[in-house]
């Protein structure tokens, strides 16, 4: 499956917001609000991605410290009452159905998430920084290593990138980072991958349903 999507749908690590997610100035102006919703809501109730997705436990549960989701849509399943705790990111998302997942993810102080990569390239990740802790230096302390290249994104700044490459994750500080993950539908994917997509999003979903997986904080 890697080998099929890697050679027909072409891609670089980085991708452009505006050619390839025109919508994510919607979420980018209004991060300050989505920030505010993101930190009302209590961390440590929140569940650890191991918790929600047991076969994520390699990168989640690999060091003792916490990598926390709050989940308001995996792959267009809602979850009613997370949304109903974010509403300026509820209604944003409503109108940009290409926006398959929704999260808010919590990484520990010093949490350091190993290089791994996503199998599915018919979808594009998209982080928006919420709350990024900064080096003395005045760096942002939050390194997302792509394909071998430093990225980092300071508050209110995004990224969209394909996590079919090598990446990891490493927080240096001893404050916790706050970001907002999408993942987006790919646009443009020759006929025949975005049917394949479409099918391997709807066995997901209906995976997801069948193990009844609770989000809820």
């Amino acid at each position: 499956m890697r080998r099929i999507y890697e050679s027909r749908i072409d891609a670089p690590p980085i991708l452009d917001t505006v050619v390839d997610f025109p919508n994510a100035e919607r979420f980018t102006e209004a991060w300050q609000a989505i920030r505010d919703e993101a930190l009302a809501v209590r961390m440590e109730t929140v569940p650890r991605f191991h918790e929600i997705m047991p076969e994520q436990a390699d990168i989640s549960a690999n060091d003792g410290l916490d990598w926390r989701m709050f989940v308001l849509k995996a792959y267009d399943v809602g979850v009613p009452e997370n949304l109903a705790r974010m509403p300026v990111l509820s209604t944003i998302l409503a109108g940009c159905p290409e926006v398959k997942s929704a999260t808010v993810s919590f990484l520990a102080p010093h949490k350091h998430i190993p290089r791994h990569r996503g199998p599915f390239r018919g979808i594009m990740r998209f982080h928006l920084g919420l709350q990024i802790p900064r080096l003395p230096d005045g760096r942002p302390a939050a390194i997302m290593m792509i394909n071998g290249e430093d990225h980092r994104i300071s508050d209110g700044e995004c990224l969209l990138w394909d996590d079919t490459y090598p990446h990891e994750v490493i927080n240096l500080s001893d404050k916790p980072r706050v970001a907002l993950l999408l993942d987006v539908w790919r646009p443009h994917m020759p006929p025949d991958m975005e049917v394949l997509s479409r099918a391997i999003v709807g066995f997901v979903q209906l995976g997801m349903r069948y193990r009844g997986v609770s989000y809820s904080a």
